[in-house]
């Protein structure tokens, strides 16, 4: 009788909107729990954060909480472990001017990461150069910074310059950008078919070898698919992709195609899903942004504050566009809330379950082992829950959510990415010792 009677109860109990209510509350309290035991446990890494050097000095630095999406403070409370900071040089004329400008501003970002690492806060983060270097790390209670260079155009003609960039730092490196460079073809090369090198130049072909030979990933992430597909078959070592998505989820030429997956996978290379809206979600990222520019202009208005388009931007002196966009981040900030209340029903963000989406796609395409995780943080990148690195915790959240493993989440945040590293250090010193 007593067994009917307590069957009876927990099928009330089951039924009843409070008790579904609470059971629920429960689950979810249990898979929070899960999902912080998880991130607290594995190493989370993210392979594209941007940097302004302006933010690396003695009276302004990552020590302090800037409205940056990436610092120490927003990275101790995210439980964001490893950040690779790039040495980012947009694409400009292909001459000695130009290659020396590029140079001076590539130098400029080195040194930037130096100082953060062995001066400003050497004590709170440190430069890793290797897989073992970031456990050691990370064990000492310290952040991780690497370093990546997102376009090789700096090296101008002198492939010797890339022995030099490796022991600087430099961990990966892509050969193009947003524009041709001596080295390789653009993905912007879609938009009017024109091409520079089919692919990668002479030289860019030489750039390769260069690479393997002293430790560099070769990164995927802006070059063409031709100039892609002829890196991966070029290198001796596995290939990076710093940070695409998928495309046939988002059909942008930044993404990579099932073929180039197919590719690196192949090579045993990675492919770093990153969490830029208008790469992860087109469509929903455009209509987003329509709405979101109106609303700022509208919001703008009605405070007498005058919100310019990137015409009139450019038409201003240095000092008037700094002046400018210190005031209109300060009132992006602030008027961001309203915005985002205003457009959640008829324009909902790109958030991190559509992020994740992307790397459901790449596991099922090319496996677990072939997927990794960055932002674009501080250069375009982010969705709604994980918009800055203070906000880590719920991609991790997300894998849980969705059934990953404590194994395979560690694989997808940085396991995957190190083995690279691993591989790619190994077959340099093979090269090296071939001379």
């Amino acid at each position: 009788m007593k067994s009917f009677l307590t069957a009876v109860l927990s099928a009330v109990v089951f039924l009843s909107p409070l008790g579904t209510d609470a059971q629920k509350l429960a689950a979810d309290d249990a898979l929070i729990a899960k999902a912080q035991k998880i991130h607290a446990d594995v190493i989370t890494l993210d392979t594209h954060n941007d940097i302004n050097t302006t933010n690396f000095t003695t009276a302004i630095n990552y020590t302090q909480d800037l409205p940056t999406q990436v610092n120490l403070p927003k990275m101790f409370s995210g439980g964001l472990d490893v950040s690779w900071m790039i040495v980012y040089t947009g694409q400009g004329d292909l001459t000695d001017d130009g290659y020396k400008r590029a140079y001076a501003n590539a130098i400029d970002k080195f040194e930037a990461i130096h100082r953060l690492t062995e001066k400003i806060a050497p004590d709170k983060i440190e430069l890793a150069l290797t897989s073992n270097d970031v456990r050691r790390i990370i064990k000492s209670g310290k952040k991780v910074a690497m370093i990546g260079v997102e376009n090789a155009y700096p090296i101008g003609n002198d492939i010797s310059l890339i022995k030099d960039f490796a022991a600087r730092g430099a961990r990966y490196m892509s050969l193009a950008h947003n524009g041709h460079s001596q080295l390789a073809d653009s993905n912007t090369g879609e938009r009017d078919n024109k091409w520079l090198n089919n692919g990668l130049s002479d030289l860019g072909k030489q750039a390769i070898a260069e690479m393997n030979k002293w430790g560099i990933m070769i990164d995927l992430s802006h070059p063409s698919k031709q100039a892609n597909l002829q890196a991966i078959a070029l290198s001796k070592a596995p290939v990076i992709a710093s940070h695409s998505g998928a495309r046939a989820i988002a059909d942008h030429s930044r993404n990579l195609d099932d073929e180039q997956l197919e590719a690196i996978k192949k090579n045993g290379g990675v492919v770093q899903a990153v969490a830029l809206r208008a790469y992860v979600k087109v469509d929903k990222a455009a209509t987003r942004t329509a709405k979101s520019a109106d609303l700022l202009r509208e919001l703008g208005a009605a405070e007498g504050f005058t919100v310019l388009g990137q015409a009139d931007v450019a038409k201003l002196s240095p000092t008037e566009r700094t002046d400018y966009q210190t005031k209109l981040r300060a009132f992006r900030q602030r008027v961001t809330p309203i915005i985002n209340e205003r457009l959640k029903d008829i324009a909902p963000d790109v958030n991190v379950s559509d992020f994740v989406d992307h790397i459901d796609y790449l596991v099922k395409k090319i496996g677990i082992d072939h997927v990794g995780i960055a932002s674009d943080f501080d250069g375009g990148g982010g969705v709604e829950g994980w918009d800055n690195a203070g906000e880590t915790f719920n991609v991790t959240l997300e894998l849980v959510r969705r059934g990953y493993t404590k194994k395979q989440i560690a694989k997808i945040w940085s396991g995957n990415l190190l083995r690279v590293l691993d591989e790619v250090q190994k077959v340099s010193k093979e090269l090296q010792k071939k001379g």
